[in-house]
């Protein structure tokens, strides 16, 4: 069974310390006058993209964006996506891996969770100033490596994630007016389903996950988003099917078998309820 196409941090641009791994990079020097296409593939780090000018398309987890000036993207490990960008795009390009992002202080893990929570930003103009310094001081930090620079970087991307969350304090997915408790728990359970959607599917699982009921978890995604749990676990098994279906050649039995579904038909016919096509058809209509 092929995996879909992972990238990984490279060792050429990357530096590794107790606060994890970190890489920043001007986008004039990822581009070098020339156009960039990155075909569908996923990484297993935290990919930010900051967009001054320029142009293109980045598609994440099959919806698409424009690329335009004062654009951030965010992509959480597991994401898929596919970017284009045109040869004269300027800004940052960041990528991290899950101890960067823990090594935050405690004051504003909320903060990153939104920020994170979130793909694709349109910030007013003011606000991407703002973010576009603190961008060029972790790049001016990681160019001159000085005494501590791993730290200026780390205080200077929480400046980054904090003004990102200000931006859209709440995810535009979730109903306006919910609690922030009720907002970070979802956000959790949104978080656990990447993380085990293909081992666990049980609704009551994922409350034992979160120390919840059932009641109270179904309560939180109903008062988020409208929706039960159940209904949040078949929509990431839809998503990840759709990740390998698009992103190897897999045969669709073996899709069924990464998924944790030992007889293929069950999952063609789950597929198909859910999304109105069989995984093939669904395959062959995308390509």
């Amino acid at each position: 069974m092929k995996s879909i196409p992972v990238r990984h941090i490279a060792q050429t641009h990357q530096d590794l310390s107790d606060l994890g791994r970190f890489s920043i990079r001007a986008l004039s020097t990822v581009l070098k006058g020339q156009d960039l296409v990155h075909d569908l593939h996923r990484h297993n780090f935290y990919f930010v993209l900051a967009i001054q000018e320029g142009q293109g398309i980045h598609e994440i987890d099959f919806v698409k964006y424009d690329v335009q000036a004062s654009t951030v993207f965010i992509l959480r490990p597991g994401q898929v996506h596919h970017l284009r960008l045109a040869a004269n795009c300027t800004g940052f390009l960041l990528e991290f891996d899950n101890l960067f992002y823990r090594a935050h202080s405690p004051a504003t893990e909320q903060q990153w969770k939104r920020a994170t929570s979130q793909n694709f930003q349109q910030i007013k103009e003011a606000s991407f100033k703002k973010l576009i310094s603190y961008l060029s001081n972790c790049h001016d930090e990681y160019a001159s490596k000085e005494d501590g620079y791993m730290q200026a970087i780390q205080a200077n991307m929480e400046l980054f994630m904090i003004e990102c969350s200000r931006q859209n304090p709440f995810s535009t997915k979730v109903a306006a007016g919910v609690s922030t408790y009720t907002q970070e728990r979802y956000e959790e359970l949104m978080r656990l389903l990447e993380m085990n959607i293909t081992q666990i599917k049980s609704v009551s699982e994922y409350a034992k996950l979160t120390n919840l009921s059932v009641y109270q978890l179904n309560a939180i995604t109903k008062a988020s988003v409208g929706k039960t749990t159940a209904d949040l676990i078949n929509e990431q098994i839809i998503l990840e099917a759709k990740r390998f279906l698009l992103a190897t050649s897999n045969q669709i039995k073996d899709v069924a078998w990464h998924l944790g579904y030992e007889d293929p038909s069950y999952f063609i016919r789950f597929f198909k309820n859910h999304t109105g096509f069989s995984p093939d058809a669904f395959r062959k209509q995308m390509q």
